[in-house]
């Protein structure tokens, strides 16, 4: 045997009986896998603590997607401030009986604008949480539909806000010589707060029943056989959800309600269901 063959043959298996090491090796980054680790678990396998981490990761970010669109809120709160007082009767300024109650009625109307603005956001990270525990089909019939859940309710809001002169004035006609109206701004804020949010959640009516039928569960004979039901329920709920005491406001609700109603009808018996 020659001396290179020799010295090969003794190197040979001291080099194979020890692994080799990568000169990166001690380099330990926090998102490199070691070699030897398992494969990550998908949705289907993630645990109870992972559906909490996610769910705070993503509550988070939704969160802090509110910041952008209240710091433009509240640099422009004065101006839609004066938008929103537009509608009531007369050129009375609103009342403030409290020392902090003019900022924090800009702060709560920037507020609103910055959920208003960061909606997209919110609905994605909804949309990435709730998605994988869906099936495929339910998926599909879901996915159009969240997008457009942002224009039903900011139809809901414009409705609101074309309803407000007259529900104002006809609240306003109750004054008399002894008793006059002293409208504060925390009230008058608070009502077309309430009376915004539930418009807006009314518009969603017909995308929930849409959804229950893509699934399944109802279908357009079943709600035309529930109609009488259906308006008795949208009587008592909408003089429920609508602020004050006025009959304008759940008189248009229960106009627009059952409006979308037999809308819905129409659309899930085109849809085959």
């Amino acid at each position: 045997m020659e001396p290179d063959a020799r010295i090969e043959a003794v190197v040979t298996p001291a080099a194979a009986s020890t692994p080799r090491r990568s000169r990166l090796g001690w380099l330990r980054l926090p998102f490199r896998r070691p070699p030897n680790a398992p494969p990550a678990p998908d949705d289907s396998e993630m645990t109870l603590t992972g559906h909490l981490v996610e769910l705070r990761n993503r509550l988070f970010i939704a969160a802090f997607s509110l910041v952008p669109g209240s710091i433009i809120g509240f640099v422009l709160s004065g101006r839609i401030i004066h938008i929103l007082k537009a509608p009531l009767p007369g050129d009375k300024p609103l009342v403030a009986l409290g020392l902090t109650e003019p900022f924090m009625i800009q702060l709560q109307v920037a507020l609103v604008v910055g959920v208003i603005l960061a909606m997209p956001v919110i609905l994605y990270e909804f949309w990435a949480y709730v998605s994988p525990g869906l099936t495929p089909q339910e998926r599909s019939a879901a996915r159009p539909w969240v997008p457009m859940s942002m224009f039903f309710f900011a139809l809901g809001v414009a409705v609101a806000y074309f309803i407000l002169p007259y529900a104002s004035a006809f609240l306003y006609n109750f004054q008399t010589s002894d008793v006059t109206l002293m409208l504060t701004a925390e009230d008058y804020f608070g009502f077309i707060t309430t009376l915004f949010l539930a418009f807006g959640l009314v518009m969603e009516f017909p995308i929930f029943l849409v959804l229950l039928s893509k699934i399944g569960i109802v279908t357009s004979k079943r709600l035309e056989n529930s109609r009488r039901m259906a308006i008795l329920g949208i009587v008592i709920f909408a003089n429920v959800v609508t602020p004050g005491a006025d009959f304008v406001s759940p008189i248009v609700m229960a106009i627009v309600m059952y409006g979308l109603y037999e809308g819905s009808i129409l659309m899930i018996r085109m849809g085959g269901r």
